[in-house]
Formats: C-alpha cells, structure tokens, sequence
C-alpha cells in the first residue's frame, strides 16, 4: 500500500495559498449571462441539484436560486460561512476529494476554481463522478501569457492552453464538449478567458 502521507502534508500546506477572491462586474456579468445559458442548452429542470465549485461571494449559488435551482456550494472559511448566513448549503471539502454520493447532482458549475487545482485530471474525474448521467459541467479558467499573468498567481497551479483543458475533459468521460474564449481588456493588455461546457453521457 502506497504511503501517501508527504501529498497529505503538501495538499495541507497549500491551505496557506487560499485567499478570498474579491467579486467584479465582469465576474457578476459572466455569471448571469452564462447560468440561464447553460441551464437552456442542457435542459436543466427546476428543482435541479446544482454543485457551485469555489462558490466564492455567493453570486452563482444566489443566480442559480433565482431560476429554481437546488444549489449547493463548495468552499472554505469566510466565503462558506457568508455563504450560509445566506441560507445556502455550503460544504467544505477539497474539491478533489467531496463525499458527495456518485450522480448526485445535475450541473456542476466550475467558474475560476480548476486552474487551482494541483491535480486537475483527478479532480475533473471527481465532477464526473458526482455528476447524474445527462449531468453537466460548466468550466471556465482563466487562459496563459496574457497581460493578466495567471500562471503567477501563488494559488494557481494549473493554467493551461485549450488543447489540453479539452484533452482532460474527453480523458475523463464527457462528450459534446463545447469551448469558446471570453476576451476583454485590463489595464495593462489583453486578457481571456477559455469556457468549457460538456455532458455526462447516459448509457441508458
């Protein structure tokens, strides 16, 4: 049996790096926008179970509420328990490792939290699995070499081009994978974005 007790330390140790995110217009902008989309394209019913991954300030768990969703959220600390001071269910666990029963839910919203993942092959297995079959995710994360600089922010581990993110989400299991770029000006360049959204097959 492997000893895994230096990943153990490691994964620990980077707790240290997590900060909370501070909310934008263009974040509060994308949310709205994307979540009524994604909940169209993929016929996401009212009452649906929908896991926000790194549910940060809250605006996606309030957006998804709002079109009669059953949202759940995924972090840590500050933002968690702001995040149930607004009624919301919050859990927090490592997004690699959740104890969510397999097929438990029917969206899983990833919105700027698998580029801080250290394992992401793993841990889009992990959306997979929780995934019902039909499920459905939505990724977006931020794109490299832009004027932004992502790959240097001390909590970002895995900030890849689209070839790869698109080779990770087939590897795993989801089909009909979509991929499109969000880009916008900052204040010293140009910055993007890479969105992503898939199906769970169902094998029925």
């Amino acid at each position: 049996m492997r000893d895994f007790q230096r990943l153990d330390a490691f994964l620990d140790e980077r707790q240290e790096d997590i900060y909370p995110e501070e909310s934008s217009e263009l974040a509060a902008a994308i949310t709205r926008q994307m979540v009524p989309a994604i909940l169209s394209h993929y016929d996401v019913p009212k009452g649906a179970r929908v896991l926000d991954v790194g549910c940060g300030t809250s605006l996606a768990l309030e957006v998804f509420r709002d079109h009669g969703c059953n949202p759940v959220g995924l972090g840590f600390g500050e933002e968690a328990s702001m995040a149930r001071d607004k009624g919301f269910d919050v859990v927090e666990e490592d997004m690699s490792f959740t104890s969510f029963a397999d097929g438990d839910f029917d969206l899983a919203w990833c919105r700027h939290v698998i580029e801080h993942s250290l394992m992401p092959y793993f841990t889009l297995s992990e959306m997979h699995r929780l995934l019902k079959a039909a499920g459905a995710i939505y990724m977006e994360v931020p794109c490299p070499d832009t004027a932004a600089k992502h790959e240097a922010n001390p909590n970002h581990y895995s900030v890849f081009g689209e070839t790869m993110w698109l080779n990770l989400l087939s590897r795993v299991g989801f089909t009909d994978i979509r991929s499109s770029k969000i880009d916008f000006e900052i204040l010293t360049g140009k910055d993007t974005y890479l969105v992503f959204d898939a199906r769970k097959p169902d094998p029925r």
